[in-house]
């Protein structure tokens, strides 16, 4: 179940990391401005948060069985049409299918599947999987930008189809649901959760800080390459940059799980939300390539470890009964976040001609999530505190707690 999520991550977070590649021959060929043609990425991901609440009740009621078939027939039929696209609507239309009935039925809900496969490290089994979203946004659009210098933009598209159904639709037929979420699903209750809050505030600070989280990640996602190749360098070291950017990310996920496992999931939010504010905001102040590619190493690294540490906070604070609505919740608003930041990022090079302003956006939308993460984290203390006099110890709380914690 890891390896056919982690392989359909690699698809569907491909395919939207791929748009920063796309974003200058649609624009060179159709006059469309960049602000217009990013607002591609932002519909796909507000379809996808839209639809991905939807999908999440769903699969809540009766399971995940047939998401990843559905899914796989979406994107690669979207791929196609747009090979064939012609103006603006036909673009985000496309898009908004592969949003709705791709990305969002191959992300979120298989991801709470997958986390209740696991008792025992599941943030390491959360990293793994989440891990194919970064392995897909560098390699996919690297390979894409090799393809449209040899073929176009138009045959990479169809190209991208074919090896998409190729791929996705045999996998998605492993699919099977958890026994675990089987269970609960069958019984209707769920007796295992002990969080101090309730599932409703969890999601609600969750998705508050999310917002702004993905703000801040979302811009050097869909503007870092074009950045970079306006400074004068090649398409093919920018996209290398962005490749080693998503490597990096790759095993920030996995790693943002398992030091959810050691520290607590919060912790690591907190930290890794951090890391990315800070590097974020260094990609249009450097000329040096090495040192390029240090931030880009960081900056993946970190923004990756939120993801991971983002799916375990959900998976450790919200019962397995609600765990799919709960997780394609947040990613609802993770979705409009990244929607608002790439979009935003197109804004703002439009009004001054630089990327200046929109990656220093990306940098303050950073700030402001980890100040709701440290109110969140706060609050669960409060209500954590052991009563006095109390005999039994507090136990440990794997959202807070390092490991061996009494």
């Amino acid at each position: 179940m890891v390896f056919v999520v982690f392989t359909l991550s690699v698809l569907a977070f491909g395919s939207l990391g791929a748009i920063s590649v796309f974003l200058k021959p649609l624009t060179l060929e159709f006059g469309w401005s960049r602000a217009e043609t990013s607002l591609g990425y932002t519909v796909i991901a507000l379809s996808t948060a839209v639809f991905g609440v939807f999908w999440g009740v769903i699969a809540d009621k009766y399971g995940t069985r047939w998401f990843g078939v559905v899914a796989a027939i979406a994107m690669s039929t979207s791929l196609f049409l747009l090979s064939n696209q012609s103006s603006l609507l036909h673009f985000y239309s496309i898009y908004f299918v592969f949003g709705a009935f791709g990305a969002a039925l191959a992300t979120a809900p298989l991801f709470a599947n997958v986390s209740f496969w696991f008792r025992n490290n599941p943030g390491l089994a959360i990293g793994i999987t989440a891990a194919g979203g970064a392995v897909g946004q560098g390699i996919v659009p690297y390979l894409v930008a090799i393809s449209i210098g040899a073929n176009g933009w138009r045959s990479t598209y169809l190209i991208m189809a074919v090896v998409y159904v190729c791929i996705a639709l045999p996998l998605a037929f492993l699919i099977r649901e958890s026994p675990w979420r089987e269970e609960v699903i069958q019984s209707g209750s769920d007796s295992e959760r002990d969080f101090p809050l309730s599932e409703i505030e969890v999601v609600a600070w969750i998705s508050v800080a999310v917002i702004f989280c993905c703000n801040c990640m979302s811009v050097p996602i869909v503007h870092l390459i074009p950045l970079l190749t306006d400074t004068g360098r090649s398409v093919e070291v920018a996209s290398s940059v962005f490749l080693l950017l998503m490597l990096s990310g790759g095993l920030g996920r996995i790693m943002g799980g398992k030091l959810g496992d050691w520290i607590g999931a919060l912790p690591t939010y907190m930290i890794m939300s951090l890391g990315q504010t800070f590097f974020v905001f260094w990609f249009p102040h450097i000329d040096s390539l090495p040192l390029l590619y240090f931030v880009a190493i960081f900056f993946g690294f970190t923004y990756s470890g939120v993801m991971s540490s983002l799916l375990m906070c959900t998976r450790m604070m919200v019962g397995a009964r609600l765990a799919a609505r709960a997780m394609s919740m947040t990613s609802f608003f993770g979705w409009v976040g990244m929607g608002m930041g790439g979009f935003i990022g197109g804004i703002m090079y439009d009004t001054y001609s630089n990327y200046i302003w929109s990656f220093s956006y990306a940098s303050i939308m950073g700030t402001i999530n980890l100040l709701i993460l440290s109110l969140f984290y706060l609050r669960v203390r409060s209500k954590r505190k052991p009563k006095i006099n109390s005999a039994v110890p507090p136990t440990r709380n794997p959202v807070l707690d390092p490991v061996g914690a009494e």
